[in-house]
Formats: structure tokens, C-alpha cells, sequence
């Protein structure tokens, strides 16, 4: 019911608009003619032709200017009182008044229409280019779980081909499989969720054991670049209230870009350090080191910008996402700059109520 009533009103509005113009440009005629050539009550009709720029077309704009110019020279031509040339100058000035600001204010209606279309553009755009980032942020968040359910499948391949079938590790590697495919699901579902701006589903989780989960998802990843973890995680740790799937998401990414960064051979042993602790009351931290080559000079400010990245291969999005994360779980995220050797990235998020 509402639809149809819409149009009925915008076409209401100009006819309504141009009966009260049309009304007082009646009375502007009359006092015109009534008055002494001397008072040039004529140029009101400038203000007049202002309000009908605001809600009229061009067209009913042109329209009501020549009705002005008409109604000013008919005034004119029947006053009969005052200087008469005094009156013909004062005519001339109302009518160039009117002209000059009809084309004005078309002019400006006009600038005022190209930039709406430009804005409904730009609009366009920018859903064209969000529904891009989606994608991207989208396949580069579930790549993992995805290479996990390869790396899982290919195990379970072997043990039941192996002579005779080893079922029970089979059936292990099964069960591995269906949880990561449950995680790949629901890392879709909180991508969607942050894109949508809604609120992560907080609870208490225990920061330790979210780790862990993570770490023996990359476990292959770290014995195939022969990396060396270590990990240091603090007893009786408070839990921590936040999305604990997103959460996930942001130690998953830390993880793989240390991993990624120790991928190029070098000279020292590969090694990644891993730290929780909680370094005040009612907060919990996460911290990841690794001793490769380091971040950046300078460029820290940049660390967390869209699409910027240092991997030659990278989409410069896993930051990104990261401190999304943060931000919606009413958690903090960094990098520190002054270590001694690699990177640091660290996250505190508040502990449960």
C-alpha cells in the first residue's frame, strides 16, 4: 500500500508548490501596480522564483520567470502614478534581477543534480569494491581450514590403503575432517558477520585451549618448514569473552604469517614463540615472535591498511581483518617494533565477567 502512495505525493508537492508561488506572485503584480513607479516591489519576484528553484523543475522554473517578467511589464504599463522614467528604469532592473537569478539558480540546480548522479556512482562503486573485498577476505580466511581437510584426507587415504587398513587412525583423521569442514563453516559465518557490522556472539573461553586447537591445525605447516615452537602459556589463565571463533581466525593468521616469514632459508633455526598471560586485571594477552627476518623499518602505521603487504603473494587483508576482529570484540591489537630480532604481534581482549 505504501508504494503507489509515494509517487501520489511527489506529484502533489510542485502543483501545491506552484498554486501558493502562483498566489503570491499575484499579490507581488498588485502591489507592484499599485504603488509609486518609484518602489520597485517587482524584484520580490526574485525571491519567489528562489523557492520555486528549490522545489521545481527547470522547466517550471523557466515558466514562472516569464510569468514574472510578463506580470512586471503589465504592472508597468498600469501604473499610473510617480516618475514615470524612474518607473521604466526600475522595471529594467526587476526584469534583468529576474533573468539574472533564474539562470543562477538553474545553473546551481544543475550542479546540484551532476553531483547527485556522481555520488550515486561513486555509490556503485563502492559496493562493487566491498563485495570484491568480501570475496577476497573471504577465501583468504577459509584457505586454511581448507588446507587442513586436504592434508587430512590425503592421511586417511593412506592409512586405509596401508596393509592391512588402519581403521582407528582412518576413523581419527574422519573426525578431523568433519571438525575442520565445521570450522571452515563457521569462519564463513563470522566473516559475513563483521561485513554485516553485527555483534560477535561473546562468551567465555579458555585463550590456552583456543590456542592449542590452532596450533595442532598447523602443526603439518610447522614440521614441513621445520620450525621450532615453543610455548609458554599461563596457568590458571582468566578466560577470556570474546567470539571465540574469531578469535581463532586472528591466532590462525598470526601463526601462518610467522610460518610465512620463516618459510626462506636462513642462517639461524626457525623458531616461533608463543606467549599467553594476563597483565592486569581483566585483561588477557596473546603474544606470537618469531626470528625472521622482521617487520619493516618505517613502516609500522601501514601494518594494519588494506591490501598493503609485504608477501609477494599476499593480499594484504589478514591484518586487516584482524584488527576488525579486535575492534568488534572490544580488544586491542599490535606489533611492536623494538625486539631484538623478528617480528612481535601481540592482542589483549577483556576476560570474562
Amino acid at each position: 500500500m505504501s508504494t503507489p502512495a509515494s509517487p501520489r505525493r511527489a506529484s502533489a508537492s510542485p502543483a501545491w508548490v506552484l498554486t501558493v508561488l502562483g498566489a503570491l506572485m499575484l499579490l507581488v503584480f498588485v502591489a507592484d501596480t499599485l504603488t509609486d513607479y518609484a518602489i520597485a516591489a517587482a524584484v520580490f519576484h526574485t525571491t519567489l522564483l528562489l523557492i520555486a528553484i528549490r522545489f521545481l523543475s527547470a522547466r517550471q522554473v523557466v515558466m514562472l520567470a516569464a510569468a514574472s517578467i510578463v506580470l512586471t511589464v503589465v504592472s508597468f504599463l498600469l501604473t499610473r502614478s510617480g516618475h514615470y522614467e524612474a518607473g521604466l528604469v526600475n522595471t529594467c532592473i526587476s526584469i534583468i534581477a529576474i533573468g539574472v537569478t533564474s539562470y543562477l539558480g538553474l545553473k546551481l540546480k544543475s550542479a546540484q543534480a551532476a553531483a547527485h548522479q556522481a555520488r550515486e556512482r561513486l555509490l556503485r562503486l563502492s559496493r562493487l569494491t566491498t563485495l570484491g573485498q568480501l570475496s577476497t577476505s573471504i577465501a583468504h580466511e577459509v584457505s586454511q581450514p581448507l588446507a587442513a581437510i586436504a592434508a587430512s584426507a590425503g592421511a586417511c587415504q593412506r592409512w586405509l590403503d596401508a596393509d592391512p587398513p588402519n581403521v582407528e587412525k582412518a576413523r581419527a583423521t574422519a573426525q578431523r575432517i568433519a571438525a575442520d569442514a565445521q570450522r571452515a563453516k563457521d569462519v564463513l559465518e563470522r566473516v559475513r558477520s563483521i561485513t554485516r557490522n553485527e555483534t560477535p556472539a561473546r562468551t567465555a573461553f579458555d585463550l590456552n585451549q583456543a590456542t592449542q586447537e590452532i596450533i595442532e591445525l598447523s602443526r603439518g605447516e610447522l614440521l614441513r618448514a621445520g620450525i621450532s615452537l615453543t610455548l609458554s602459556l599461563q596457568e590458571k589463565l582468566p578466560p577470556a569473552y570474546a567470539d571465540r571463533v574469531q578469535i581463532q581466525q586472528v591466532i590462525g593468521n598470526l601463526l601462518l604469517n610467522a610460518i610465512e616469514a620463516l618459510s626462506e632459508p636462513g642462517k639461524r633455526a626457525p623458531q616461533i614463540h608463543i606467549r599467553t598471560l594476563a597483565p592486569e586485571p581483566g585483561k588477557v594477552q596473546f603474544l606470537i615472535q618469531d626470528n625472521g627476518p622482521g617487520l619493516p623499518a618505517g613502516q609500522m602505521p601501514q601494518l594494519f591498511d588494506t591490501f598493503w603487504t609485504t608477501k609477494p603473494a599476499g593480499l594484504g587483508l589478514g591484518l586487516t581483518i584482524s584488527r576488525a576482529i579486535m575492534d568488534a570484540n572490544n580488544g586491542h591489537i599490535g606489533a611492536a617494533d623494538n625486539v631484538r630480532e623478528g617480528a612481535l604481534f601481540q592482542f589483549t581482549l577483556p576476560t570474562a565477567p
